[in-house]
């Protein structure tokens, strides 16, 4: 076996700097009050050496673990099968990078997963955390706040009870569906379904809401409810079409709702958009630009969402540890959709 060089120490550094031991800790650990020149010698020490810094004693004295949980209410396989999520990790990890923060991926399977989440969050590893695909009836929540961890979520909450100083980082989902809605409606289709997303999330929600604000007539066997998936797009458009033949437009939750309802069409004879027009949501490049034909769809920026929510955690990270410039507490941020028209409708 090959013997490893011992780790740099922070006294070598010191040596090799000529200042005191505690100006080096100073220094790695981001204190005030070394001159700049002294600051400049223990970095040049720093580098010539390759010392990196115990995080275990960097944390003693800053109280930081530059760690930061990402807890995603779902399964891996979905997790990992949803382009969705792979943009929206992206957007927090680039922002969390950018800041030499570490990213924790949590995912929950069922139950026991909930609170094993919940006694990680509680046993401060993380300086926080970032939570997104909630379910109406989930115990995260609960969890997080009986953990006290500083959090920001994805998507409006929709649980009950006091919401005083949750932050969410969301797109105007109900205003997104009423454009796709009612771009059918200016091409001339009366006959329009909706397959929703899951309704237990209130992403699927609103966008139901965004529906019926335009149809608000329409006939209620022309809403089935998906759960975000192709396979349940699929589903959802044969029960639509064995119940509502006549349809002539469908606007899908999500992208990969409206490419499992493309298939369904196709397999069905029906020509799309000539017979039945297709709008989706999320402007996935990779789902909405191969499908056949490319999707007309609901633009939301799913990365921006993901930075926006490491943006603003850190902000209040560093405002609870009272560093200068960071003034007022973040807020919650609903970023604007828009509608992208390609040949499906």
């Amino acid at each position: 076996m090959t013997e490893t060089a011992p780790r740099p120490t922070l006294e070598a550094v010191a040596a090799r700097a000529g200042v005191s031991r505690a100006t080096v800790s100073r220094v790695v650990n981001g204190g005030d009050g070394v001159r700049e020149p002294l600051v400049e010698r223990v970095r040049k020490a720093v580098e010539e050496l390759g010392y990196v810094p115990n995080q275990a004693a960097r944390s003693l004295v800053t109280r930081r673990h530059d760690a930061v949980a990402v807890v995603v209410a779902e399964p891996e396989t979905r997790v990992f099968a949803d382009p969705f999520f792979a943009l929206q990790l992206r957007g927090i990890s680039k922002e969390l990078t950018a800041h030499d923060n570490q990213l924790v991926l949590l995912l929950t399977e069922g139950r026991d997963d909930h609170a094993r989440v919940g006694r990680y969050l509680a046993g401060g590893h993380v300086d926080g955390a970032l939570v997104f695909s909630l379910h109406l009836d989930d115990p995260l929540p609960e969890l997080i706040q009986r953990a006290a961890v500083p959090t920001v979520f994805g998507g409006r909450p929709g649980w009950s009870g006091d919401r005083q100083g949750v932050v969410y980082v969301d797109s105007d989902n109900r205003g997104g569906a009423r454009d796709a809605v009612r771009h059918l409606v200016g091409l001339g289709r009366s006959r329009i379904a909706h397959i929703a997303g899951a309704l237990d999330q209130t992403s699927a929600v609103d966008r139901l809401d965004g529906y019926r604000d335009v149809m608000v007539d329409g006939d209620p066997r022309l809403i089935v409810e998906g759960d975000f998936t192709p396979a349940g797009g699929e589903r959802a458009m044969r029960e639509l079409l064995a119940r509502c033949p006549d349809l002539d437009a469908v606007f899908a939750a999500n992208d990969l709702t409206a490419s499992g309802a493309l298939r369904v069409l196709r397999e069905s004879g029906r020509r799309v958009p000539d017979d039945v027009a297709v709008v989706g949501f999320d402007d996935m490049l990779p789902v909405a630009e191969q499908s056949d034909p490319p999707l007309t769809t609901v633009r939301q920026d799913i990365e921006e969402m993901g930075r926006l929510m490491a943006r603003l955690l850190l902000r209040g990270l560093d405002r609870h540890a009272g560093e200068q410039g960071i003034a007022a507490a973040p807020s919650s941020v609903v970023l604007p959709t828009t509608l992208v028209r390609r040949a499906s409708a």
